[in-house]
């Protein structure tokens, strides 16, 4: 096994949004530490930051129902819809000083104007997304938003949802003229060309195979060449897995009590898609529905608007399934491989308690195109089979971890995983992922690094304005940021 010559001080393992954007943040701040990059696949951003292996969705919890779910009282509470907002607002001023710097491409290569609604069926939906928007007519991140249960004024809004729809039929939506789509496959592959044209190093083909800690407090990475197998290894400093599903396996290989306790719970899911011009042209949208009863916050139903490499399409779904990899690419034992003595618990704990939700899972594995197309045609009356077809999304990993009532919960979001002394951290989870990115990554620098942070706040604040506050808070504020964020990233305020 070959060593490099010399250390390194921080090395990124996974090729994703996730790694892009922390390494993109450190090249701010420290130009002169070096990075290296280790990516399994041939490229960057071929897993779940793929622009279709994801929904773009740019989540900023304005369409999505499951941040605000109905208490058993028939009460909506927003504040955790807020908190994602503000999460996307910092990543928005990130992007937004990037290309003032020159650092990006034109804002339209990786994010475009498209309105976010919520579209729901049925007297008690109707009132639930009533209350829904009534909650959030007047928070200042949600500033917009409209609210009709008029057919008419929903076709003007997204035709397709209501042509050939059965009159008398009880609906409502949500519209906020402000939602993006966001290319992440774009923007990661922009983000690690910003890092490599710094002095960066991109390997791609490269399998990280086990990490270890030395007594000076860095770690020996131990890879191979994917062609040839050939063996090597660098010593970091600094190491954060960003490797999607392929995270938890790293961690636990670390040996960081941090991971002990946590597991994970895979989903695969399936689009219809449609390159039908002539019906991507009356569907200028992102419109999100309610969950099935059992199925997870993820499997949503949406009917989105997508535009990648400058070209529009059509995404419904996802229709959810089940898979024991982790990764896309990865390999059908991800799954057994990753039970240990300490998360066999807390994994047993969620399979009793999600029943509804493995049952769930495994109808949608055996759901027929026609019974897909139904799911479609529920939401667009008018969809013809002849123009749709199947593609598969990305792997999603869930959270399971402890819980000292229930003995383990699935956690259904992201978790970043951060040894003592901060010298290895990674990310754990899902959706919002790639949307918030920034916050997620700016959260990690403050844990990992505190001696540097307070040195790196002002330049922070030159591009994160709102750094250090709550935006929905001060509506002067807010205003002026979103403005300038639009301005700058060519979309709607």
């Amino acid at each position: 096994m070959t060593n490099t010559a010399k250390p390194v001080d921080v090395v990124l393992i996974g090729g994703g949004i996730m790694s892009a954007t922390l390494g993109a943040l450190i090249k701010l701040l420290q130009p002169d530490w070096s990075i290296e990059v280790y990516e399994q696949l041939g490229a960057v951003a071929l897993e779940s930051s793929n622009p279709w292996n994801n929904a773009g969705t740019g989540h900023a919890a304005l369409c999505e129902l499951n941040y605000m779910p109905e208490a058993p009282d028939g009460s909506v509470e927003p504040s955790k819809a807020i908190a994602i907002n503000e999460q996307f607002q910092v990543s928005r001023q990130l992007w937004s000083f990037l290309i003032k710097q020159g650092l990006l491409q034109e804002p339209e290569s990786f994010i475009n104007s498209t309105p976010h609604m919520t579209f729901v069926k049925g007297e008690k939906n109707v009132e639930y997304l009533r209350r829904r928007y009534e909650a959030l007519v007047n928070e200042p991140l949600f500033a917009g938003i409209e609210f009709s249960d008029d057919p008419r004024t929903i076709y003007g809004w997204a035709p397709l949802l209501m042509r050939e729809r059965e009159k008398g039929e009880k609906v409502a939506a949500t519209r906020v003229p402000a939602g993006t789509d966001v290319d992440f496959g774009s923007l990661t592959k922009q983000l690690f060309s910003y890092i490599t044209g710094n002095g960066g190093h991109l390997f791609t083909g490269r399998s990280v195979t086990n990490l270890t800690k030395k007594r000076d407090g860095s770690w020996d990475v131990s890879f191979k060449h994917l062609v040839g197998g050939t063996p090597a290894q660098v010593n970091a400093k600094f190491v954060f897995v960003g490797a999607g599903g392929g995270a938890l396996h790293l961690l636990q290989k670390s040996g960081i009590p941090e991971i002990r306790g946590f597991g994970g719970f895979p989903i695969s899911g399936e689009f219809l898609r449609t390159d039908n011009p002539a019906v991507v042209r009356e569907h200028q949208a992102k419109v999100y529905g309610k969950a099935a009863v059992g199925a997870p916050p993820m499997s949503v139903p949406h009917l989105d608007k997508r535009v990648v490499d400058g070209e529009g399409s059509l995404l419904f779904g996802p229709y959810a399934g089940f898979s024991p990899k982790f990764l896309k690419s990865g390999s059908w034992l991800d799954l057994p491989r990753s039970i240990r003595p300490h998360n066999l618990g807390p994994m047993l704990a969620v399979a009793r308690d999600n029943l509804d939700l493995m049952k769930y899972l495994i109808g949608e594995v055996f759901a027929s195109r026609a019974k897909k197309m139904k799911a479609l045609q529920e939401f667009m009356p008018t969809a013809d089979p002849k123009d749709w077809y199947l593609i598969t999304a990305g792997q999603r990993v869930q959270v399971m971890k402890k819980d000292k009532k229930k003995g383990g919960v699935l956690q259904f979001g992201t978790e970043v995983i951060t040894s003592a002394d901060g010298s290895i951290a990674g990310l754990l989870g899902a959706s919002p992922g790639a949307s918030t990115a920034v916050p997620i990554m700016l959260d990690l620098i403050w844990k990992c690094f505190p001696e540097q942070y307070t040195g790196w706040q002002p330049q922070l604040k030159k591009m994160i304005p709102s750094l250090g506050t709550k935006l929905n808070e001060t509506p002067v504020s807010a205003k002026k940021e979103i403005a300038a964020t639009a301005s700058v990233l060519q979309i709607n305020e």
